[in-house]
C-alpha cells in the first residue's frame, strides 16, 4: 500500500491534526474501583465507554490494553470490539496493545485477527514481542504493510527485568535492542513521512546509548505519568528530534474518571505539554 493509506502517513497526519499523545485504556481492578464500578463485564463497558465517548474525538491514537478485556472472556471480548468501532468512527486510530509474538502460522493467525480488514477485531496498529528473533514477526509485519496497517516492536522497556535480555551483547557487538531498532529501520527504508513500524521504549530507561537516527518510524513511549516518566524526560533518551515521538500516558488520565470534564481536562493539560516538547516535523 503507498500514499496517505499507509499507517505511517496516517499516524503523522493524526499527530500534527490533533497533538502528539496517545491514551491508554487500562481498565485494571483497581481503576473500575476507584470509579465506584464492579470488577464484571457491566463495570468494563461503563468504564470503557466513558473513555470512548470523552476522549475518542480528541486523542490522536488511543491504546486499549487487550489483557484488561480478554480476562472477561467473550464479554469482554465484545465491549473491546464495540470500543474500537466507536473510537475508529470518532477519528482516532486506534492501537490495540497485544504484545503478540509467535512463530509461522500462529503469527499469521494473529496478524489476520488485529490486521485483516474483514476481522472484528481489526485495528490500526498492534504491538509485538520480537524476542522469538526478530523475523517471526514477519507475517504480522507483512500484513500490516499490505493493509495499510502498523506494527509497534518491543524494542527497550522500563520494567526492571528488560535490560538482562534487551542490554544483552550478540555476536557482532550490538545490544539485542539496537538489532531490533536496526531491522525496523530497514524495514522503513524510503518510506516517508514516517515508516509503518515503530519501536516501543520507556520513557524511565534514561540514556542507553542506542541509536535511533536512521529508525525511520514512529516510536511509542509508554511509562509517563503515574508510572514516573516526565515529557521533559524525554531528550535524556531521544535527543533533541522528538518528531517521530509518540508520548503514551494512561493512568495519569484514566484517574480523573469518571468525569468526563475532568479526563477531557487532564487530556488537554498532557496534550500541551506534550505539544510544547515534541517537535513537529519541518
Amino acid at each position: 500500500m503507498s500514499g496517505d493509506g499507509r499507517f505511517g502517513a496516517r499516524l503523522r497526519a493524526a499527530m500534527d491534526a490533533r497533538g502528539p499523545l496517545c491514551v491508554g485504556i487500562d481498565p485494571h481492578p483497581g481503576l473500575l474501583s476507584a470509579w465506584g464500578l464492579p470488577d464484571s463485564p457491566s463495570g468494563l463497558e461503563r468504564f470503557t465507554r466513558t473513555v470512548v465517548d470523552a476522549l475518542g474525538d480528541r486523542a490522536a491514537v488511543v491504546k486499549p490494553q487487550s489483557a484488561f478485556f480478554e480476562r472477561f472472556g467473550s464479554q469482554g471480548i465484545a465491549v473491546l470490539e464495540s470500543a474500537i468501532r466507536q473510537l475508529s468512527e470518532s477519528g482516532a486510530l486506534v492501537l490495540l496493545d497485544v504484545k503478540r509474538g509467535d512463530i509461522g502460522s500462529t503469527a499469521a493467525a494473529y496478524a489476520d485477527a488485529y490486521l485483516d480488514p474483514a476481522s472484528p477485531l481489526r485495528v490500526d496498529a498492534i504491538t509485538a514481542s520480537p524476542f522469538l528473533g526478530f523475523g517471526s514477526l514477519t507475517p504480522m509485519i507483512e500484513k500490516a504493510v499490505e493493509t495499510g496497517a502498523g506494527v509497534f516492536v518491543l524494542a527497550l522497556t522500563s520494567n526492571p527485568e528488560g535490560p538482562a535480555v534487551q542490554h544483552a551483547k550478540t555476536a557482532d557487538g550490538r545490544t539485542v535492542a539496537q538489532t531490533i531498532i536496526d531491522e525496523v529501520s530497514q524495514v522503513n527504508a524510503g518510506v516517508s513521512p514516517l515508516g509503518d513500524v515503530g519501536v516501543v521504549v520507556g520513557a524511565t530507561i534514561g540514556e542507553t546509548g542506542h541509536d535511533m537516527s536512521s529508525l525511520g518510524g514512529p516510536v511509542l513511549v509508554p511509562g509517563l505519568g503515574a508510572q514516573g516518566g516526565r515529557t521533559e524526560d524525554l531528550r535524556a533518551v531521544f535527543g533533541d528530534d522528538l518528531s517521530f515521538v509518540l508520548p503514551s500516558y494512561s493512568r495519569e488520565i484514566l484517574s480523573q474518571g469518571p468525569s468526563v470534564a475532568r479526563l477531557r481536562d487532564s487530556l488537554d493539560r498532557l496534550m500541551d505539554a506534550c505539544r510544547r516538547t515534541v517537535q513537529p516535523i519541518g
